[in-house]
């Protein structure tokens, strides 16, 4: 090797360790905070790891905790990764819904509706620090009236931070790739609730045709060759592949929102190997847990001729690494809507106000789309439980269930609203009396504001999913309650039960069990639900969105870095290569490792 081929390295090691040794912290707090995980990002022993340890080790020597180099993680802190880790990268967002709505009101004006979503209040913060580009379907009545040319909005309405690219369906497209394929297959097959999944061939078709028009959408809003790209949810398995076909340098960091079922669940579908080839087109497969992301490798093992590096996390693919790690959704923190929002009393005023519940009674509250997968039926059949063993609660309880329409015009959604409905009915009547009804179910949507109103003047919050990825639900009534008052019941199956160790936790399935939970919330001191919350404020604090978007690009940043020493590598390890003036320039080789 030549003293340039020396001094270059030199150099790209040098660039390594700063950037190494905020991804060693990043590890080691994760590992700190999951002692049990089987697979760790950033575990194999690579460039960038044992650089962090020379760091480390000075650090050391020169008498400075680790912990004050810790990461306060927050919109600044991700700015700041991109600039120092991912210089010029330009972040795209993709996702099925848009973070804002705009429909056409009665009298010919434009209302903007910001949709109650897990999804949207995770992803809307991380866009908005990182400036980016979000491309989602424009499903709104006046979406096309208020884009320009290029079917864009700048986005949020008199703040605007970043660009929303919308993309049109068809009502064909539509209905085979969102309601059929993804939501009468892939849903049900990834939530083990019990509801047989539907496949058809034309749901499949229009599902492959709308993740292609994605890509299409994709490459035309990147701004170059190396883009890093977020996608997001089960509606786009296939695009992480579409794209590495026509941007290969781009970082693919692909985030499963729900569950991955084990690999015998898995077979059923008829496209799986597509499905996986797909997702392996991704830089990284992320999920909630590491049961999910261990449930996606033992799928990949089963159905696709694939090398599994269990050490590392990562899956060795048709000449390419995939990365299949766990990281935690969460929620922004601090919460700005709640700097609009009156203080707790008031809203418990208010909410006992407009649905009378009685003075005398505790608030119970549920807030959810009205799905199969979110166990509202099997609340009813606790509460009613809870009649049973304990009669002197009636009158001193009520429940307020808020279920969002969702899919109505499917067929197991309609059903279940008609349960939901007479279930709840058959509740008051046997239990209530003209001054008090034991269930309120309101079916329609609400804001953002009007739901955390809820969380704030609620006794107990019910979050007991049948099967859940993370459920944000639970999150967002922690970060709500800043009096640290309130008491969370949550289900062993949702995601959000592996962090918030300190709720109640339950088994939705088991009526008797969930009964003698309500009771205990019913009846826990004031001390015990502060000791209890504050605990999980911390946790939900600590690891907030920042933190989930952060860890991803890290890794990310990692990847690339690993990927332009490869080149680099490759340049000078080439067979006869030419010496003196036809030697491999200096700057090509500038080029290879991103220098400027």
């Amino acid at each position: 090797m030549t003293q340039y081929g020396v001094l270059l390295l030199v150099l790209i090691f040098a660039s390594l360790g700063l950037s190494a040794f905020a991804i060693f912290i990043s590890i080691s707090r994760y590992r700190r905070n999951h002692p049990r995980a089987s697979a760790l990002p950033g575990s194999g022993e690579d460039v960038a790891t044992e650089a962090a340890r020379k760091v480390l080790r000075e650090f050391e020597k020169n008498g400075q905790s680790v912990d004050a180099a810790l990461v306060t993680w927050s919109p600044d802190t991700l700015r700041k990764i991109l600039a120092d880790e991912l210089p010029d990268a330009q972040v795209i967002v993709v996702s099925n819904r848009e973070p804002y709505i705009h429909n056409e009101t009665k009298d010919g004006g434009v209302e903007l509706v910001v949709p109650a979503s897990g999804l949207v209040s995770a992803l809307e913060p991380i866009t908005r620090a990182c400036a980016g580009t979000w491309i989602a379907y424009g499903g709104g009545s006046a979406d096309q009236t208020v884009v320009d040319r290029n079917d864009r909005v700048q986005v949020p309405p008199g703040h605007p931070s970043y660009t929303l690219r919308r993309v049109w369906l068809s009502d064909e497209e539509y209905q085979g790739y969102y309601l059929g394929f993804a939501n009468e297959g892939l849903w049900p097959l990834c939530h083990i609730a019990f509801t047989r999944p539907i496949f058809r061939e034309s749901d499949w078709e229009a599902y492959e045709a709308v993740n292609r028009k994605f890509a299409d959408t994709v490459v035309a809003e990147a701004r170059n060759e190396r883009p890093i790209v977020l996608v997001q949810d089960y509606h786009f398995a296939l695009l992480p592949r579409m794209i590495r076909e026509r941007l290969p340098e781009a970082i693919v960091i692909t985030f499963w929102h729900i569950p991955w079922p084990n690999s015998e669940v898995f077979s059923i579908c008829p496209w799986r190997e597509r499905i996986l080839d797909g997702l392996l087109g991704s830089s990284i497969v992320g999920f909630h847990t590491q049961y999910h992301a261990n449930n996606f490798t033992e799928s990949v093992d089963r159905f696709m001729e694939s090398r599994i590096e269990r050490a590392d996390a990562a899956i060795s693919y048709g000449g390419q690494v995939t990365l299949v790690h766990s990281y935690p959704i969460s929620i922004e923190w601090p919460v700005e809507l709640l700097k609009a929002l009156p203080n707790i009393e008031e809203c418990r005023v208010r909410v006992r106000k407009r649905f009378r519940i009685p003075a005398g009674a505790k608030l119970c509250v549920g807030v959810e789309r009205l799905d199969y997968t979110k166990g509202i039926l099997d609340r009813f059949h606790a509460l009613e439980e809870l009649f049973i063993r304990h009669p002197e609660m009636v009158g001193k309880v009520v429940f307020l269930q808020v279920a969002a329409p969702s899919r109505g015009t499917l067929p197991a959604y309609k059903q279940l609203h008609e349960e939901c409905l007479r279930c709840a009915e058959e509740l008051n009547q046997r239990y209530g009396s003209d001054s008090y009804q034991p269930v309120v179910m309101v079916a329609e949507h609400h804001s953002q504001a009007a739901v955390y109103e809820l969380y704030r003047a609620a006794d107990i919050c019910l979050v007991t999913s049948l099967h859940d990825g993370m459920n944000l639900v639970a999150k967002e009534f922690v970060a709500s309650r800043d009096d640290e008052q309130g008491v969370l019941l949550l289900s062993t199956f949702a995601g959000a039960s592996r962090e918030l160790l300190e709720a109640l936790i339950v088994n939705p399935y088991d009526a008797a069990m969930m009964s003698e939970a309500m009771l205990q919330a019913l009846t826990m001191g004031p001390d015990e639900q502060r000791e209890r919350m504050r605990r999980m404020r911390e946790i939900v604090r600590d690891n907030n969105v920042y933190r989930w978007a952060g860890s991803m690009l890290l890794d990310a940043a990692r990847l690339r870095k690993r990927g332009d020493l490869d080149r680099v590598t490759a340049l000078y390890e080439r067979p006869n290569a030419p010496t003196g003036d036809n030697v491999v320039s200096m700057f090509e080789r500038k080029q290879a490792v991103g220098f400027r």
